[in-house]
């Protein structure tokens, strides 16, 4: 019997057994395609499982269908959402219901490692949010990520190829041209970003990426720390801690 943490996003849903120093464990990761769940993924789960943490950005349908097979071996289930405040992170935005709950919990991770943090999540969309070294939100970005710009090119002109290239500053191929016209339009956003959150903090911020899509980012961003599992780590802190007053 353990805890669990579960992480349902708009592609994959992520999992890892909740460990004693309240970070996760060994993450599991399904792809799934928005309409139903991977086939056999609870078949990797414990036979029961004492609690369930989830936190959930993808549709009600898929949601439901997550929590009823976590209903089937769970002693337990606990569903995360963004709050104005939790243990020192103060949420910018003046209705937090309408921060995604990923976005929450990442800062939350970024917030307990200390200091102030630009966090950058690379999945379906591209988010960004400053927070500084007192827990302050001070907002964020919302933009396509550089795998969504592909598709959306290729849904509006067929023969735009949705993967595949190679990021040039200057390409000299189609493929090569759309690779590093998606990818630094990210880049971009992420930089700027940078030198908005210096400025508003009057010191530079780190960069702390997490997301299926970062690691395409992380060659070209020097000293951006990768921290793949943040959501997770954010889910389990949140687990184990309770709101600020």
């Amino acid at each position: 019997m353990s805890d669990w943490l579960f992480d349902l996003g708009n592609s994959r849903l992520k999992c890892a057994p909740l460990q004693a120093d309240a970070s996760p464990g060994e993450v599991l990761a399904f792809a799934h395609d928005g309409v139903a769940l991977a086939e056999g993924w609870i078949d990797c789960l414990p036979p029961r499982i004492d609690a369930a943490h989830v936190a959930s950005v993808a549709s009600p349908a898929l949601r439901t269908a997550l929590l009823e097979a976590l209903a089937a071996r769970c002693g337990r289930i606990g569903l995360a959402a963004t709050q104005r405040a939790w243990d020192g992170l103060r949420i910018a935005y003046a209705a937090p219901e309408r921060l995604g709950v990923d976005r929450f919990l990442a800062m939350l991770a970024a917030h307990a490692r200390g200091g102030a943090w630009l966090v950058a999540g690379v999945g379906t969309a591209l988010t960004i949010d400053l927070v500084d070294a007192g827990g302050r939100h001070h907002g964020g970005r919302i933009a396509p990520s550089p795998a969504l710009m592909r598709e959306a090119l290729q849904a509006k002109a067929a023969q735009l190829v949705a993967d595949g290239g190679h990021y040039r500053e200057f390409a000299a191929d189609t493929d090569d041209a759309l690779a590093s016209g998606c990818l630094g339009a990210a880049l971009a956003l992420v930089e700027r970003s940078l030198a908005a959150a210096a400025d508003a903090c009057g010191a530079p911020v780190p960069l702390l990426l997490h997301g299926g899509g970062a690691e395409a980012l992380l060659p070209h961003l020097r000293d951006a720390e990768h921290d793949p599992s943040l959501v997770l780590r954010g889910l389990a802190h949140w687990a184990r801690s309770g709101p600020s007053p």
